[in-house]
C-alpha cells in the first residue's frame, strides 16, 4: 500500500489541517480544536443525563403507573447518581463546558454558526433517540398485549405507539436538513479557501510543473465536495451513536447484561476485521481518483482542440489515448469492485447474524417465562439499533476506505498553495519594482537551469520607446517576457519594472474570459464602467464592427474560443489594450493570425496611443512600427541596434534545434 494512503500520523495531521479552519482559526493550537470537540460531546451527554433525568423524576411524580411500566427501576437509578458524589462531577463538566466555549468566544465569533447548526443538530438526534427509546418499550408492551389478548389496552397502546413514530418524522426531517445546510456552508467555505490559495501569487502556475500535484481542478471542485460530505456524516452518526449506545445499551442492559457484553465483544472483532482487510481499498481509492480525473482531463483535452484534432485528421490517436486512460479506470474498478465483495462478505454476515444474538441470550428466559415476548422483541430491535452505534467502521468501509486518499490529496494541494516550492541552490533573477524598465547585466536560464538563453542582457526601454524583438525559433524571445513578467527567474541579475497593474501582456493566442462580451473587453479590470459608446468605438477602432449585432449585445455569454476565430480574439485583445491604456504593453506574436493590412492598422493604432511596447515576433512588417531591434544571437548573446541597420538575415534566423514549445 502506498505511504500516502495511510492512516498514519501524518494523515491525522493532515486530516485536522483540512478540518480545523472551518471551525477554528488555524492559526492556534490543534489541541485546543479537539478540546472544544470533546467538550461538545461532553455537552452532549450532560444534555442526556439532564434530559433522562427530568423525564423519570417528573414520570414518577406525575405519572408513576405509565414510568413503571415502560422504565421501572430509571427514577431509583436517577435518584441514586443524583445523590451520589458523582453529580459534582457532572456539574464540574457542565461548567468546564460552559467555561471553555465562553474562554474561546472571541476566536469562535467569526465561526459561531457551524458550531450553532452542529449543537442544533445533536439536540435533534438526542431528541429522536429519547422518542425511538419510548416507542421501543410502547412496541414492547403493544406486542404483551396483543399476546395476552387485552383488547382493552391494545387500541391506547397502539394510538401511544402510532404517536411516537410519528412525532420522531420531523426530528430526523430536520436534522438531515440542517446537516445538509451545514455541509453546503463547509463546502463552499472550503472551496472559496483553496480557490484564494489557488489564484494568488501566481500559485496556479507553479502548480504546472509540480508533477506531485495532478488535476488541482479536480481536487478542488470534486474532492472537497466528497471530504466535507463523508467527514460531516461520519461525525454526525459517530455523535449520534454515542447517544444511541448510552440510551440503548442502559435498556438492554437492564434486560440482560449477557446480551450486552456479547453484542460488545462481538462488534469490536467484527471491525477490527474490517478494519485488517480493509487496508488495500485504501490504496485503490486514492488510484481511483487520480484514474478518473486524468480520463475527463483527456476528454476536456478533445473538446478544447476539437478544431487542431479535426483539421489534422488525429481522431484516431485521441481515441486510443482515451480509450487507454479508460482502460486504467476500469481495471482499478474491477479491482475495487472485488475487494469491496470480499469485506462485503464479513459486513452482511455482521449484520445478518446480530439478529440471532438476542434470541440465543433471551430464549432460554422467555421460555422459562422470565421475560415477555414483547421484551424479546424489543430486545431484538434495540440489538440491532446498538450494532450500529458499535459498528460504526463496519457499515461505512467504502467511504472510510477513499477518505484516507481524499484526505491526502487535498492536503498535499494545500500545502503546495501554502508553501510554494522554492528553487534550492540555483540563483534567481532579482525582480525590483520602480517606475522605470530595464535590464541589468541579466542572465536567464529555463527553470531546470539546464540551458542558458540570454546572457548579460543590459537594455533601459525609455517612454515611448518601441522595441522589437526578434530572433530564431527556440532562442528564447518568449522566455523574455515569462522573465518580465516574473513567471521565470532561474538567472542572474536584475530586472527593474513598474508593477503588474501597468503592464499589459498580449500572448500569441489570447485568452477567452467565461463571461459577457463587456467583460472580455475590460478584462482583467471588469469592474470599471466604460459607457457603450466607448465600447463600440473601441471595437470599430480594432476592425471589429460587426461583431456586436453579431453575436447579440455587450452582455452576451458565448464560448469566446470557440465563436471568434484567432484572428478576431487577437483584435479583440487589442481593444482590450487600448481600453485598458497601461503604461507597457508586452505583445508576443500578438498579430500573427492576421493580414498585414490588419495588423499595420492595429499598430498605428497602438503608436497612437502613450503606451510604449515591446514586441516579439518574426514578420519583417513588424519593423515598421519599432524603433529599436532587440536580436538573441544562437549563442546566448544579443545586440540592440536601430531598425534603419538592422538588416534580416533569415537563414540565420532559422534555428531548429530548440523548440520553440520550450522556450520560443
Amino acid at each position: 500500500m502506498s505511504e500516502i494512503h495511510r492512516f498514519d500520523r501524518q494523515f491525522w495531521q493532515r486530516f485536522l489541517a483540512l478540518v480545523q479552519p472551518y471551525w477554528y482559526p488555524l492559526s492556534d493550537r490543534r489541541g485546543t480544536f479537539v478540546g472544544l470537540l470533546l467538550l461538545l460531546m461532553a455537552f452532549l451527554l450532560i444534555i442526556s443525563f439532564i434530559t433522562v433525568s427530568a423525564i423519570s423524576l417528573g414520570g414518577q411524580h406525575y405519572f408513576p403507573e405509565i414510568l413503571n411500566s415502560i422504565a421501572p427501576g430509571l427514577a431509583d437509578s436517577v435518584t441514586q447518581i443524583i445523590q451520589s458524589p458523582a453529580i459534582y462531577f457532572i456539574g464540574l463538566l457542565l461548567l468546564a463546558t460552559i467555561g471553555g466555549f465562553a474562554y474561546y468566544k472571541q476566536q469562535l465569533q467569526e465561526r459561531w454558526q457551524p458550531w450553532l447548526m452542529s449543537t442544533i443538530i445533536l439536540l435533534l438526534l438526542l431528541s429522536s433517540t429519547v422518542v425511538n427509546v419510548l416507542s421501543s418499550y410502547l412496541g414492547r408492551d403493544l406486542i404483551t398485549v396483543m399476546a395476552r389478548h387485552q383488547i382493552s389496552n391494545y387500541f391506547s397502546l397502539l394510538l401511544l405507539y402510532s404517536t411516537s413514530l410519528i412525532a420522531i418524522v420531523p426530528l430526523m426531517v430536520f436534522s438531515q436538513y440542517i446537516k445538509k445546510k451545514l455541509f453546503l456552508d463547509w463546502q463552499q467555505w472550503l472551496t472559496n479557501y483553496f480557490l484564494d490559495k489557488y489564484l494568488y501569487n501566481r500559485a496556479y502556475y507553479e502548480l504546472k510543473t509540480n508533477l506531485d500535484i495532478d488535476n488541482p481542478d479536480q481536487r478542488i471542485s470534486k474532492e472537497v465536495e466528497s471530504f466535507t460530505q463523508t467527514i460531516l456524516d461520519f461525525w454526525v452518526a459517530i455523535l449520534n451513536q454515542v447517544v444511541n449506545l448510552i440510551a440503548y445499551g442502559i435498556v438492554l442492559w437492564t434486560i440482560s447484561k449477557l446480551l450486552v457484553t456479547t453484542l460488545v465483544i462481538y462488534s469490536v472483532l467484527a471491525n477490527l476485521s474490517v478494519i485488517f482487510f480493509s487496508k488495500r481499498l485504501v490504496n485503490l481509492n486514492g488510484e481511483k481518483l487520480q484514474y478518473e480525473a486524468n480520463f475527463r482531463y483527456g476528454l476536456v483535452r478533445i473538446r478544447d482542440n476539437a478544431e487542431s484534432i479535426a483539421l489534422s485528421g488525429g481522431e484516431n490517436q485521441e481515441l486510443s489515448l482515451v480509450k487507454r486512460r479508460l482502460a486504467q479506470l476500469m481495471q482499478n474498478l474491477h479491482l475495487l469492485v472485488g475487494w469491496e465483495r470480499n469485506i462485503e462478505f464479513l459486513t452482511v454476515a455482521y449484520q445478518n447474524s446480530i439478529f440471532i444474538i438476542p434470541y440465543l441470550a433471551l430464549g432460554s428466559l422467555y421460555f422459562s417465562g422470565q421475560v415477555e415476548l414483547g421484551t424479546v422483541t424489543q430486545a431484538s430491535i434495540l440489538c440491532f439499533q446498538l450494532s450500529g452505534a458499535l459498528s460504526v467502521i463496519v457499515r461505512r468501509f467504502d467511504t472510510l476506505s477513499s477518505l484516507a486518499a481524499v484526505v491526502n490529496r487535498l492536503a498535499s494541494l494545500a500545502e503546495v498553495l501554502s508553501a510554494p516550492k522554492k528553487q534550492e541552490n540555483v540563483s534567481t533573477i532579482e525582480l525590483v519594482e520602480d517606475n522605470r524598465f530595464a535590464t541589468e547585466a541579466m542572465t536567464l536560464q529555463t527553470p531546470n537551469g539546464e540551458r542558458t538563453l540570454v546572457k548579460d542582457l543590459s537594455v533601459s526601454v525609455e517612454p515611448g520607446e518601441r522595441i522589437l524583438i526578434m530572433g530564431a525559433s527556440g532562442l528564447g524571445k518568449s522566455s523574455l517576457i515569462r522573465a518580465i513578467a516574473g513567471l521565470w527567474n532561474t538567472g542572474c541579475g536584475r530586472i527593474v519594472r513598474p508593477s503588474l497593474e501597468e503592464i499589459m501582456f498580449l500572448p500569441q493566442r489570447p485568452y477567452m474570459i467565461l463571461g459577457s462580451l463587456r467583460e472580455q473587453l475590460l478584462y482583467p479590470n471588469a469592474d470599471r464602467e466604460i459607457p457603450d459608446e466607448e465600447l463600440e468605438s473601441v471595437l470599430h477602432q480594432v476592425n471589429l464592427p460587426e461583431l456586436l449585432s453579431k453575436v447579440g449585445g455587450f452582455d452576451a455569454e458565448l464560448d469566446w474560443s470557440s465563436v471568434l476565430s484567432i484572428g478576431e480574439q487577437q483584435r479583440l485583445a487589442f481593444a482590450r489594450l487600448l481600453l485598458n491604456r497601461p503604461r507597457y504593453a508586452l505583445l508576443d506574436e500578438a498579430t500573427s493570425a492576421l493580414d498585414l493590412q490588419n495588423e499595420k492598422h492595429l499598430y498605428q493604432q497602438l503608436q497612437e496611443s502613450e503606451t510604449t511596447f515591446i514586441s516579439v515576433g518574426h514578420r519583417e512588417s513588424l519593423l515598421n512600427y519599432h524603433k529599436l531591434v532587440l536580436e538573441i544571437l544562437s549563442d546566448s548573446s544579443w545586440r540592440l541596434i536601430p531598425v534603419q541597420n538592422f538588416v534580416p538575415q533569415l537563414d540565420h534566423l532559422q534555428n531548429p534545434q530548440f523548440s520553440e514549445v520550450i522556450a520560443g
